[in-house]
């Protein structure tokens, strides 16, 4: 990995497990808790792909495995982000553009439901029955909610900052931008640059048109 892509990412990681131990898992929201560490390995393997993915999951995950309140054996939830980084990172779009707001909001989805599933299974190895006691069911769909709710918000940031740290020329020409806003656009498939592109065009055909009937009206 690159010098960059390591202090970007160790930055945001830090980041995110602050919030997510000091905030987040405060809520005492019912059944799972909102993952922003698992949203940050998602966005970052979105932009570097399956490798870096799978190295930003393992070092996010055994950084999670450490900080307290830790009630987990070493190494499983970096396990987890470890493969959930590579598997997302397979999915990277390509040449980095997301036109679309259904592809990530899928991913984010099926990376919750995975992660969740994944743990309960590795918890399950080594004779942990938690997730029984909680109801594996009722934690896997507010997993999913949480996690879907809280991606607009962090998910687009997140993918533009590494890009334009990256020195991606899609955050020069501005491309990065148009992701937070076909996130949002709830994938309805309306590319902003194509919008841009058609007001462009219809402002020279009405200024087209303007001058025509001026030019009509002199000859009159």
């Amino acid at each position: 990995m690159k010098i960059n892509r390591i202090l970007l990412s160790a930055a945001l990681v830090v980041v995110a497990l602050v919030v997510q131990v000091s905030v987040l898992s405060r809520l005492q929201l019912p059944g799972a808790v909102p993952d922003l560490v698992l949203l940050t390995v998602i966005a970052l393997s979105l932009v570097y792909g399956h490798v870096s993915g799978a190295l930003i999951g393992f070092g996010a995950g055994l950084l999670s495995d450490l900080a307290p309140p830790a009630d987990h054996a070493v190494g499983r939830y970096a396990l987890v982000l470890c493969v959930v980084g590579y598997v997302v990172g397979l999915f990277r779009p390509e040449k980095g553009q997301i036109r679309s707001a259904t592809g990530p909001m899928a991913v984010v989805v099926v990376a919750a439901v995975g992660s969740t599933l994944l743990y309960a299974a590795v918890g399950a190895l080594v004779g942990d029955t938690a997730a029984r006691h909680v109801g594996l069911g009722f934690l896997l769909f507010t997993a999913a909610l949480y996690d879907l709710l809280l991606a607009p918000f962090t998910v687009p940031a997140i993918m533009a900052l590494a890009r334009r740290v990256e020195n991606d020329p899609l955050a020069e020409t501005g491309t990065a931008t148009d992701v937070a806003s076909g996130w949002l656009s709830s994938g309805t498939g309306l590319r902003i640059g194509a919008q841009r592109s058609g007001l462009r065009v219809k402002a020279a055909r009405s200024r087209a048109s303007r001058a025509g009937r001026i030019k009509g009206v002199k000859r009159l």
